[in-house]
């Protein structure tokens, strides 16, 4: 029969991929669509493009102040950063060198440090100025693309989620870190400091970096497994 000779070719792939989908799988979501977006939006943002739904949908979070919210989320704000983003950074990195998980440490320190680097740099070259439709109450005045808030909640994130993604707690994990990178994403559009596409680049970056430490350091075992 003349399909005969690539039957054993096509088994051999099939093989192959059987036990790599996973890591292809994150490739494909958790680097490549997160790059793409970050392309789109860098490629209208260094072009001057005025974006069609940035201002829009900060006038339209704009809408919902109140006392309460203002404290909500100045609250979320500040979590996303000094006073959550950065401690728990910090206690994460420190906690698994302690326990002795070499590899587990290095990839939340190079994703942690790398995504902070990445943003200082991303923000000097870009330099867009801060939305300026209100006087927020918790102003900034460094660049604004991509929001380090978001990038740095994001990478956060998607360490806690892929260290924990081959443990019963994926699920909570997972649940917990999307609705604190959410509410911290929020935050800074509400706080009228951001951009969406601020926060949409931030989240972007960070998913892509962190996924892209992950694949190259695990790319021959999983976190946890020992020899």
């Amino acid at each position: 029969m003349p399909g005969r000779p690539a039957e054993p070719q096509a088994r051999s792939l099939l093989a192959a991929l059987r036990g790599r989908w996973r890591s292809l799988l994150l490739l494909f979501v958790g680097v490549l669509l997160p790059l793409w977006l970050f392309a789109e939006l860098a490629d209208e943002i260094h072009e001057m493009e005025a974006l069609v739904f940035d201002d829009a949908l900060l006038l339209r979070v704009h809408a919902w102040t109140s006392p309460l919210l203002d404290r909500m989320f100045v609250w979320f704000s500040l979590a996303g950063y000094r006073y959550g983003v950065v401690p728990l950074d910090i206690a994460i990195a420190l906690g698994l060198l302690l326990a002795r998980c070499w590899r587990e440490a290095a990839f939340a320190s190079v994703s942690f440090i790398g995504s902070a680097l990445l943003n200082l740099g991303t923000k000097q070259f870009f330099q867009r100025e801060r939305p300026s439709l209100w006087d927020s109450i918790a102003p900034e005045t460094t660049f604004s693309f991509p929001s380090g808030h978001a990038m740095g909640s994001a990478t956060l994130a998607a360490v806690v989620v892929l260290l924990a993604w081959h443990t019963r707690w994926r699920w909570p994990v997972l649940l917990v870190a999307a609705l604190f990178t959410g509410m911290v994403g929020v935050s800074r559009m509400y706080l009228g400091v951001h951009y969406p596409s601020d926060v949409l680049g931030g989240w972007a970056a960070g998913l892509a970096w962190t996924s892209g430490v992950y694949l190259v350091l695990f790319r021959a075992r999983r976190p946890w497994r020992r020899h």
